[in-house]
């Protein structure tokens, strides 16, 4: 029976091994929602104005499709899981280590002053400074190893910059939402999240493959830390690409009026009743998954007994399932909102933490059952899980619907996880009942799917304006053949009555918009 420091010196190296297997795809694009109404210039002029539209458009979702590959490169390179490499490679403590784990959860607090820097720059300018930032930041870890002086300075230099970064994302990230709100067509965006989800997913799970093998091979030759010197210097590298890539897409509203700071523009989501219906489901969704979703790693390595190899192909065959799962999840969006797609993804993942009941460590097969189930319902989930924010929020309080928004879900996230580890110090280790041999973790999976279905239940009370009901989804999803998703239709800007922009048909705007 392992100790409790053996436990906590487990921890980091599972979780890295884990999120090495595959890094999540960041949500989101680039494509403008509409120049100024077309029909107000003269008629001699209009297909040259939709010919304009129709190339910047291109570009823009081009240019995004490229930088979202590069983040995930980015993300394999200094990513959570790098960063735990770092604290193993210093040895750093339980404490140190578990900080740099809940960084970019306790970031979010930063949610708030991120509404306000978005309406000060804007939201282009901020996202492209605050994002671009975030990523050169940490380029003192590539002088880290070879510095004179103790680990724990080291270690504080890593805590300093890797929580710098994390703000900045934070900052960054809330413009970047609002950004792509506008700058895709609201009656594709599922499509092309989908689509650019898949793509991310296959890249990521590439890079981090790469990246596991450089630091195998590093580690053989006790060469470790000069790997992960390499692998910051190439993410410093990245993130200027990244940078570059997202100075090609344009802002189509980047005269929006700046709106002043004040508390009631945080409160005014609370006082929306389909926005603190979502604030509910967050807050209990996130608790739920945060109560064991860091351990499905630690339980694979520590009490299966896998290696290092069979983790990484696991996360491999989850992104691969969510790279087919993407497109099709991408065109019920569309068709159908996002609440019907969000309701029964939650649903689906409640039963997931009961499917590790069943694996011992000559009985593996039950984890393809897991690579299946949670690679097409995690893929929707997080897809409608971008989109409903996006269909419920006003244009002009965006920032700060956003800004709550993530806000209780980080915090509810952190507080569950750091619940779920103590937990785990209190339950022995291994224990009978009912005959039946269970560990400490395999009780948090039965808490946390318990939980995740009373969250599924808060989330009938959500509301979406224009969505199908969830019996609906199978027609959509198995009834229709899949229409091309290299044919994206430009369509005008109008105003509707929450003041979002609509698509209208446009028979001069019907030209490709997505390079095949």
């Amino acid at each position: 029976m392992p100790s409790r420091s053996t436990k906590s010196d487990q921890l980091p190296s599972a979780l890295a091994s884990l999120s090495a297997a595959i890094s999540p795809s960041r949500l989101g694009t680039t494509s403008p929602a509409s120049a100024p109404s077309l029909s107000a210039a003269s008629t001699s002029r209009q297909p040259e104005a939709h010919a304009t539209n129709t190339r910047v458009l291109r570009r823009s979702l081009r240019a995004c499709m490229a930088e979202g590959l590069v983040a995930e490169v980015i993300t394999a390179c200094a990513g959570g899981a790098i960063l735990t490499g770092w604290t193993i490679y210093l040895h750093a403590s339980p404490l140190v280590t578990g900080l740099v784990l809940a960084l970019s959860q306790l970031a979010q607090l930063f949610q708030l002053p991120a509404a306000w820097t978005t309406s000060l720059l804007g939201r282009r300018r901020a996202c492209v400074l605050l994002v671009g930032a975030s990523r050169q930041v940490t380029l003192p870890l590539v002088a880290l190893p070879f510095l004179p002086i103790s680990e724990p300075a080291r270690q504080a230099v890593l805590l300093g910059v890797a929580g710098l970064s994390a703000v900045l994302g934070v900052l960054g990230n809330n413009a970047w939402v609002s950004w792509m709100s506008d700058l895709v067509p609201k009656r594709v965006r599922g499509r092309y999240f989908g689509r650019r989800t898949a793509l991310c997913t296959l890249g990521g799970a590439l890079a981090a493959a790469g990246v596991g093998v450089l630091l195998d091979h590093a580690q053989a030759a006790e060469q470790t830390g000069a790997a992960l010197a390499l692998l910051q210097a190439l993410a410093s590298l990245c993130g200027v690409v990244a940078t570059m890539l997202m100075l090609q897409q344009h802002d189509p509203r980047p005269e929006q009026a700046r709106v002043e700071l004040g508390w009631s523009r945080f409160v005014a989501p609370l006082r929306d009743p389909a926005a603190r219906g979502l604030c509910i489901y967050l807050v209990s969704w996130n608790a739920a998954v945060g109560l064991a979703g860091s351990f499905f790693a630690l339980h694979m390595l520590r009490n299966l007994k896998m290696s290092y190899t069979v983790v990484a192909l696991h996360g491999t065959a989850v992104a691969g399932v969510r790279m087919l799962a993407a497109p099709v999840w991408g065109r019920a969006l569309d068709k159908l909102g996002a609440r019907p797609v969000l309701l029964a993804c939650s649903f689906g993942i409640a039963t997931v933490p009961f499917i590790w009941l069943f694996p011992r460590e000559d009985f593996l097969w039950p984890l393809l059952v897991d690579c299946l189930v949670a690679g097409v319902l995690w893929c929707g989930h997080s897809l409608a899980a971008f989109n409903l924010p996006l269909a419920i929020t006003p244009r002009a309080e965006r920032p700060f619907y956003l800004a709550v928004f993530s806000t209780v879900s980080g915090l509810s996230f952190s507080v569950a996880t750091i619940l779920g580890g103590l937990l785990t110090q209190l339950l022995p280790d291994h224990f009978t009942l009912l005959g039946i041999q269970l560990c400490d973790l395999h009780v948090l999976f039965v808490i946390s799917g318990v939980l995740r279905f009373g969250a599924a239940l808060t989330g009938l009370r959500l509301r979406e304006p224009q969505a199908h009901g969830v019996r609906a989804l199978w027609t959509v999803l198995v009834g229709t053949r899949p229409a091309p998703m290299v044919l994206v239709r430009l369509e005008s800007s109008v105003a509707n009555d929450n003041g979002e922009s609509a698509a209208t048909d446009s028979p001069r705007a019907a030209s490709s918009a997505l390079a095949s």
